[in-house]
């Protein structure tokens, strides 16, 4: 998890400055931002996930465990908060809706190093 919560950022800025060198500016920012709401997507979703497990464990042994409400809230204001922020980005600063897409998808990427990381090195 440590492993994808800093490789996110770091090829969101390893694209931003691949972008900048082709001298693309306006992509360059889509894809930093775009990563960072991706690290933010992560961090998020891990909280939830925490909760989640959580909450379980404490209702272990019950017939018809019981999910918080709150779960489901804090999982639909995470997507509304990503969705308001491309949408502020994308319509303010102009920046190329493509890029800041291309720029969430650092995720993905992070996490299939992260995967092929732990097939090659295995922690024993």
């Amino acid at each position: 998890m440590r492993r994808i919560a800093w490789l996110t950022p770091a090829i969101g800025l390893a694209a931003g400055i691949a972008a900048v060198l082709a001298r693309r500016w306006d992509w360059a920012e889509g894809l930093v931002f775009g990563s960072v709401l991706a690290w933010l997507n992560f961090r998020w979703l891990r909280r939830g996930v925490e909760a989640l497990a959580a909450a379980s464990v404490a209702q272990e042994g019950f017939q018809k465990p019981q999910v918080p409400v709150w779960t489901y809230l804090a999982a639909a204001f995470r997507y509304g908060l990503i969705a308001l922020a491309l949408y502020v980005i994308f319509t303010y600063l102009h920046v190329p809706l493509l890029s800041l897409v291309v720029g969430l998808c650092a995720l993905g990427a992070a996490t299939i190093f992260a995967s092929l990381w732990e097939v090659i090195h295995p922690a024993n």
